[in-house]
């Protein structure tokens, strides 16, 4: 056991001290997890790899005329509305998210259509699916119990399965619940700033999240801590590896993949002590697939079996790299990257709350412009502060 490693209360457990005042504080995660109820959440990949598979083989698209779908609206229950598309067996029932893509495909405001009776809303989608300028769409109908259209897009979608984006995970990941160096992370002791990877997979803990129209997925490697330089109290700096990911096969949203190393991760699932945040996105468009295929899996793949070492490199660059020894040097430093007389301040007066000493090396000023990104209030300028102190520490590389 390390000089860093203490007992956790669990005799099978190690936790790690962890400096969570440094790097970013990223919330995505966070807003995940609140936001997710109970049947969205998955214990293991396995599982939720089953479910949404399962979906996918349940499914069939199709591209349509548009002027040859018709709408039906039940007179015996004004809330009920179908679709009869061109050689279905029956008539599919559309979710909450297709109804508002088929709206927004013929220019109708989905939100009043819904306040019609049946009857009423689906004249008013007729009409607009019988003049559609763009004459075809792409439909994903799901038979589970009764044939529901779930998405409705142009016809150059380009659509990605939920199923695809968690199989390249489970190929580094394997079940995500510790049966390889991936898995769904542990939880930071505020009262002690001691992490402990060691935490039950539960409703409460997982973050392995799926819904009828996008999953997500965020997982660590938190037993294997990379060190990166001294705290001031002597104890090493201690990091982790870890990368989220999600998708949507139904074109709520693009599917992207994030990877970063991190300091702790707290019981609301915020990411704490963020450096070197990478991301990429691909649109559904009509060659997502083959993106897919050629760039963002192959960019999981070399992340998750990467070597810390260039990321090390870098922080050990930064911390040697002195840039000022007065005052006048730190003021000059910093007015030199655009940020006031104020701003300056503030930096300088975190680094020597922090540190027990003022700003002299580039990862100095980092770790300050970060922390006192911190404190904006507005998200767009905690971004571009963040962004700024990414770029110092990346050209000190």
């Amino acid at each position: 056991m390390t000089a860093t490693e203490i007992m956790t209360g669990r005799p099978e457990c190690v936790g790690y001290k962890v400096a969570v005042s440094r790097g970013e504080r990223v919330g995505r995660v966070s807003s995940e997890w609140f936001s997710r109820p109970d049947d969205e959440r998955y214990l293991s990949l396995d599982d939720l790899f089953a479910s949404v598979k399962g979906r996918a083989e349940r499914s069939r698209t199709r591209t349509v005329e548009s002027a040859a779908i018709r709408v039906e609206a039940h007179r015996d229950d004004p809330e009920r509305l179908a679709l009869v598309l061109p050689d279905a067996d029956a008539p599919v029932a559309p979710t909450h998210w297709s109804f508002a893509q088929l709206a927004g495909l013929v220019s109708a405001p989905a939100a009043y259509l819904r306040q019609l009776p049946a009857p009423l809303a689906g004249i008013n989608l007729q009409y607009g699916l019988t003049n559609h300028r763009a004459e075809q769409v792409k439909t994903l109908e799901t038979e589970d119990g009764r044939t529901e259209l779930r998405a409705v897009t142009g016809p150059d979608y380009g659509r990605i399965y939920d199923h695809e984006l968690v199989s390249a995970v489970r190929r580094i990941a394997g079940n995500g619940t510790g049966d390889t160096r991936w898995k769904v992370p542990g939880v930071l002791d505020w009262s002690t700033g001691v992490y402990n990877p060691m935490v039950d997979v539960t409703r409460d803990t997982t973050t392995l999240y799926a819904s009828d129209r996008d999953v997500f997925l965020f997982l660590v490697d938190d037993m294997n801590p990379i060190e990166a330089g001294r705290l001031p109290d002597g104890l090493p700096d201690l990091y982790f590896r870890g990368f989220y990911c999600w998708n949507s096969e139904v074109g709520a949203k693009t599917l992207g993949i994030a990877s970063f190393y991190l300091r702790a991760v707290c019981q609301n699932r915020n990411l704490w002590g963020v450096e070197d945040f990478q991301e990429i996105s691909i649109r559904h468009s009509k060659y997502a697939a083959n993106r897919f295929a050629h760039e963002a899996a192959p960019a999981l793949t070399r992340f998750a079996n990467s070597s810390p070492a260039p990321f090390i490199d870098g922080i050990r660059a930064a911390r040697e790299k002195i840039v000022a020894r007065s005052d006048e040097d730190r003021a000059d430093f910093l007015k030199k990257r655009g940020f006031s007389k104020a701003e300056t301040s503030k930096i300088v007066e975190t680094v020597l709350a922090e540190e027990g000493r003022p700003p002299e090396s580039v990862f100095d000023f980092v770790q300050g412009i970060t922390a006192f990104a911190r404190s904006k209030p507005q998200q767009d300028a905690r971004l571009a502060m963040e962004t700024r102190a990414k770029t110092l520490l990346e050209r000190a590389a």
